[in-house]
């Protein structure tokens, strides 16, 4: 995922590469013999679980050749090529020393990875599941000579050491073990949310050091939503208004699987999770990992009464739309999707009212979606007809704070306004560089 380093956090994980070789391995380097096809196979079902051509897939580049670039305050990373070309790629890689990156953050040649990688999750994933990874990259991926692009990040401050000290603080090592008095479905669920699905990556606040605040569900600020990258990864705990706690489970195996539900649409980097992983899904999994997050329960929120719908005081706004800023710039620009009842025309244009993003107390997603759009959700092969457009170009930052404060505000949502120069600053992060 695209995990942006920040504060303290961002001049510990930035730091320098350690040229210390790992100690020699006498595994069966990646290309001996023939592989097991059904483990192939398992693999590649678990890369997309996993979502790895989310970061290691740049635009118009071929499969796993790396190049994506990641902003930080520091500077750009970019993220490296895992196909298995021996000079540029992982080829070289025994399966132990595939497992220590995976599981580790620590390179063939001893260097610690940036965190951006999910390694912390990724320490959850199981032996066999390792082994069927390792098979799919060294069998199932063409290699791609392309070398990798050192950091933009400047001396002192790309040096990787510390992050040795970081991994000692903060790093669980061992594989998910079953939890006693859970049933499988439950214990299948944690492990793919907690592991490869490494849904704690965007979905759990950070600390001082970058640290995830909690791993499992043991810590309460598990998955109750963290700005990440301009957009606010969504609480998924029980909680009422801003998490799932309205939600069914057929709503979210719904979500899981295309994107859309009758609560919400997915947008920002949730759009490649649908695209690339959990549309992919077996319906068990699915199932699996629904009843897990289901069981979590409610934290976070805005500290709001339960939500009901009342459409009564909006629609007074809209009859007299000339008396209210914002409720001109819906009029104008976005009523014929979402509606004046402000249900939308769900799946396919998403409901404003009641919609958690809308009444979470940190209103980033609704700012970034609202100027810039948002990707097209790729079901089956079929784009969304009807993807979110940018209103960057179009309307000005008081517009779009009036906009979204009558949305936030309107048929019962009672979230907090959104004030013009949480606009401005979106809006200079975002479009930088476009």
């Amino acid at each position: 995922m695209k995990n942006m380093l920040k504060g303290l956090g961002a001049a510990l994980c930035v730091a320098l590469p350690l040229l210390a070789q790992a100690p020699a391995d006498a595994a069966t380097p990646a290309g001996a013999g023939a592989a097991d096809q059904a483990l192939v196979q398992r693999g590649a079902y678990l890369a997309q679980l996993g979502d790895c051509a989310a970061c290691h897939t740049a635009p118009k580049g071929k499969p796993f050749a790396g190049g994506l670039p990641m902003n930080t305050p520091m500077g750009r990373i970019y993220v490296t090529n895992i196909t298995p070309d021996a000079q540029t790629g992982i080829g070289g890689y025994t399966e132990a020393d595939f497992a220590r990156a995976l599981r580790e953050g620590v390179a063939k040649d001893g260097h610690n990875l940036y965190p951006a990688m999910p390694y912390p999750s990724y320490a959850k994933v199981n032996d066999d599941d390792v082994k069927a990874l390792y098979a799919f990259f060294m069998h199932g991926v063409a290699p791609v000579q392309q070398a990798n692009r050192e950091s933009d990040i400047k001396w002192p401050l790309n040096m990787r050491w510390p992050l040795m000290f970081w991994n000692m603080a903060f790093l669980q090592k061992g594989a998910y073990r079953d939890k006693p008095g859970k049933d499988v479905a439950w214990n299948r669920g944690a492990y793919l949310v907690q592991g490869l699905g490494h849904c704690g990556s965007c979905h759990t606040p950070r600390g001082v050091a970058f640290q995830e605040s909690a791993l499992d569900e043991s810590g309460s600020a598990f998955l109750s939503g963290a700005l990440l990258d301009g957009w606010f990864a969504s609480n998924l705990t029980g909680e009422h208004n801003s998490g799932l706690g309205r939600w069914s489970d057929e709503d979210l195996r719904t979500f899981l699987k295309s994107g859309a539900n009758r609560h919400a649409s997915a947008f920002g980097a949730m759009t490649s999770v649908i695209n690339n992983s959990t549309q992919a899904l077996s319906d068990q999994d699915i199932a699996a990992m629904s009843a897990y997050l289901k069981s979590l329960p409610p934290v976070g929120g805005n500290g709001a009464a339960a939500y009901t719908y009342d459409p009564q005081a909006t629609k007074v706004s809209l009859d007299r739309p000339a008396n209210d800023a914002g409720a001109r710039v819906y009029t104008a620009y976005c009523m014929h999707c979402h509606g004046v009842d402000g249900r939308g025309f769900a799946p396919m244009l998403a409901p404003l009212a009641g919609n958690p993003n809308v009444l979470a107390k940190d209103a980033s997603s609704l700012i970034n979606v609202t100027l810039n759009g948002t990707g097209d959700l790729v079901i089956n092969g079929v784009p969304s007809p009807y993807p979110m457009p940018g209103f960057a170009a179009v309307l000005d930052d008081k517009q779009i704070a009036d906009v979204l404060s009558f949305v936030r505000t309107g048929w019962n949502n009672g979230a907090p306004a959104v004030g013009a120069a949480e606009v401005a600053k979106l809006r200079q992060s975002t479009q930088a560089g476009r």
